[in-house]
């Protein structure tokens, strides 16, 4: 368990604090996370990587001469947000464009695309690439939807390596997708991690077993097994890998010239050093005995899951021009080799910050509008608090078991940022967009980013011009289902909250042109919605963490689903509380 901590809320803003003022000689703190404090060459690349903190030494301290240029770090297995992500390209851009790297999960590839297109649309050159080298998350055929493990590290070296040895971008971007494509990696654990403040771990392994396949949020693995002697676990992993030689690699026993690979035995957090050694001695025999040699052997923690008891076996399938970038200096907090000349930065430099957004102007109606709006959030964050604990225990059945806290973190920040803008003499609309921007900032994830694109949708139907009625609201309820499933590839029968999304509304709509008040159309459409929910019990998952492990969550509904329906009922309430309605008046007639 983690036993360090103040408030679990602020442990990621805090750990960033004292990341940065240990380590001062190689990164400094920008809005978002961190980036080298140490001078780039002009006109280069830059390497901004990232995903959500609880994985230490990942991401930051892989940031340094010679590694990545910059780290956007989320909450706690939560990745970053959009905007933390564009905040750190834009600190870390050197003006040679600006590759982003991150593992393959829904949430980061979610956040970092939406960055990535917002510095195009300025300017800056960007790409990205997606560490897909687990092979347990998904079978070969279907490679790209692998997760990214331990196998960041091979392509996040040999992409910086390959910027700071000058090369363009679209160059940079090919030498990190062979990287990746020559990346395998395969993982077990015996116990989960537990989360600063939480009472139990995500997942748990019976006494004497272990999770085999496992990822490095507290996914449960792809089966279970009696724990194996050291020896017996190093012939698991090899073995494992060895069924996937990537293509163009030749065979061992084929050519005089023996194949050459980096093997990375990771410890996950809470596995001593000793053992992971004692388990990379039998690793070394079976490479050799296969025909393999072993360059620049790493046996250590190099992305971890908090105190989750577990490893992972990663082979690095190299050729000349990958043995030279991995083999390239660096100098980062965590990842040191060879010498590295680097020249600090001059003090005072100047952080990228955000400044306050101005208020745009507002009819009376539509701040007496804002005001419900306000209302709206609070009951949302009052439901969600409530129902944190089992959200989290309905995600952990097939996925991490993080969404209540995701959750939580999001609608607190929604309604702190409301709260200001209410208080500036905001309109419904820029409440609504306020808010939505906290929520996908602070709660990072798929549900971040999610939940984000709703609120701005709706307040982008309902405007600042006058109290919104209810042709308004449901517009802005099929702007949000539209944007939801355009962006994330949801559809209904995916067992995600987009079937609660869609039913609802079609629901809302069908009341509204029936010529429903909202408050009754809204009602109706709430049932409908938590029976929604209620049926994704009986839907395998399509999408998201949940999908390798689409068999465990049979029976149980979708925690994004039910949590979407929970916060529709706990509006409608607010709907209903006539106290309100002569505060805050809307009109509800279409």
């Amino acid at each position: 368990m983690t036993r360090l901590f103040n408030e679990p809320a602020a442990f990621a803003d805090e750990m960033i604090e004292g990341f940065v003022a240990s380590h001062g000689r190689w990164v400094k703190r920008v809005s978002g996370g961190v980036v080298r404090n140490t001078r780039s060459t002009p006109d280069t690349v830059a390497l901004v990587i990232g995903g959500g903190s609880g994985h230490y030494p990942a991401f930051a301290g892989l940031v340094g001469q010679g590694l990545a240029h910059g780290a956007a770090m989320g909450n706690l297995f939560a990745s970053p947000s959009a905007q933390q992500v564009y905040n750190v390209a834009k600190a870390a851009n050197n003006g040679g464009g600006v590759l982003l790297g991150y593992g393959n999960y829904a949430g980061d590839v979610l956040h970092f695309t939406q960055a990535q297109d917002r510095l195009r649309k300025e300017g800056i050159d960007c790409h990205s690439i997606a560490v897909t080298d687990d092979v347990s998350s998904a079978p070969l055929a279907e490679r790209a939807k692998r997760r990214g493990i331990a196998g960041d590290l091979t392509v996040f070296k040999v992409a910086a390596a390959a910027a700071e040895a000058g090369y363009s971008l679209d160059a940079t971007v090919e030498i990190a997708e062979r990287a990746n494509d020559r990346t395998r990696s395969f993982g077990v654990a015996f116990t989960g991690c537990t989360l600063p403040g939480a009472g139990h771990p995500l997942f748990s392994v019976p006494e004497g077993r272990m999770a085999v396949g496992m990822g490095i949020h507290g996914e449960p693995g792809i089966g279970e097994a009696d724990i194996p002697t050291a020896d017996e676990l190093a012939e698991l992993l090899v073995a494992k890998l060895l069924t996937e030689v990537p293509e163009g690699v030749a065979s061992p026993r084929d050519t005089n010239k023996r194949a050459r690979v980096v093997p990375i035995l990771n410890g996950l957090g809470s596995v001593k050093y000793e053992e992971l050694f004692v388990v990379y001695r039998r690793v070394a025999q079976l490479l050799a005995e296969a025909g393999l040699e072993a360059v620049d052997p790493q046996v250590g923690e190099l992305v971890t899951s908090f105190d989750m008891a577990g490893t992972s076996l990663t082979l690095f399938w190299l050729d000349d021009e990958l043995e030279t970038l991995w083999n390239a200096p660096a100098d980062a907090p965590a990842f040191r080799r060879g010498a590295v000349s680097a020249e600090a930065l001059e003090a005072g430099v100047a952080d990228l910050s955000e400044a306050e957004v101005s208020i745009p102007d507002a009819t009376d109606e539509s701040r007496a509008s804002a005001v419900r709006v306000l209302a709206a959030l609070g009951a949302a964050k009052a439901v969600v608090d409530a129902n944190a604990d089992e959200l989290g225990r309905i995600d952990a059945i097939a996925g991490d078991g993080d969404h209540g806290i995701g959750m939580e973190r999001g609608v607190r920040a929604a309604v702190e940022a409301a709260t200001d803008a209410v208080a500036r003499g905001a309109g419904a609309a820029t409440t609504l967009h306020f808010a939505a921007d906290a929520w996908a900032d602070k709660a990072g994830g798929t549900s971040g980013a999610l939940w984000g694109m709703a609120l701005r949708a709706v307040g982008d139907a309902v405007g600042d011009s006058q109290a919104p009625d209810a042709g308004a609201v449901a517009a802005g309820v099929a702007g949000a289902a539209a944007a939801i499933m355009d962006f994330g590839k949801a559809k209904p029968g995916d067992k995600t909250l987009v079937d609660v999304l869609v039913p609802f509304r079609d629901a809302l709509a069908s009341g509204v042109g029936a010529g429903m008040p909202l408050t009754a159309a809204w009602g109706a459409a709430a049932a409908t919605a938590e029976q929604a929910a209620e049926d994704t019990a009986q839907l395998l998952p399509l999408m998201g963490r949940a999908r390798p492990h689409a068999e465990k969550s049979l029976g149980t509904p979708d925690a994004g689903a039910v949590s979407m329906a929970l916060i529709i009922r706990a509006i409608h309430n607010t709907l209903t509380d006539s106290k309100a309605t002569e505060r805050t008046p809307i009109k509800e007639k279409a």
